[in-house]
């Protein structure tokens, strides 16, 4: 398992600010995030947006891009992840969409797909992954590779502040 103590610990010293946006998961990223001692210094907030209709009011994710690709998708992921970078202070804005089941799947969109979006002033990137397992394992399995997509994020985070201050 990914060491969210370490993570915690990475944002603190550098003075950095996480916020999250959750479907599938339900809150359990900043769960993890906030078992840690310490993370009230990273985390201020975070938004289970389990409906669309919560997307869109709280985050301000497009009706239209939820029409289009799907709530389960790359777009909408990324639109989380951006829209609440914009509404918070927050320095990195993580978001999760996805199905976890045992329902709710389809041919496209099947059951254990999810998206995870880490947003910063470097960018936005997602990950597409397929899981296996049931509900809960999906749902752990999302959290993991949220933390680790984070991690990575604070490294291009980094990579490009330290590359724009060198000109």
């Amino acid at each position: 398992m990914y060491s969210a103590e370490a993570l915690v610990h990475r944002l603190n010293h550098n003075n950095y600010i996480v916020t999250t946006a959750e479907s599938c998961t339900g809150g359990l990223i900043a769960g993890a995030i906030t078992d840690i001692p310490g993370s009230s210094n990273c985390f201020k907030e975070g938004f289970v947006t389990y409906s669309n209709e919560a997307k869109v009011k709280n985050l301000g994710v497009s009706a239209e891009t939820i029409d289009t690709y799907g709530v389960v998708s790359r777009q909408v992921a990324a639109e989380m992840a951006r829209c609440l970078l914009e509404r918070t202070t927050a320095d990195f804005a993580l978001s999760v969409t996805g199905v976890a089941g045992p329902d709710g799947g389809t041919t496209e969109t099947p059951v254990g797909r999810v998206y995870i979006g880490c947003a910063s002033s470097a960018g936005c990137k997602v990950i597409e992954n397929t899981y296996s397992g049931d509900r809960h394992l999906v749902r752990v399995q999302a959290v993991e590779d949220a933390l680790k997509l984070l991690d990575a994020s604070i490294d291009y985070y980094e990579d490009v502040n330290e590359s724009n201050c060198r000109k």
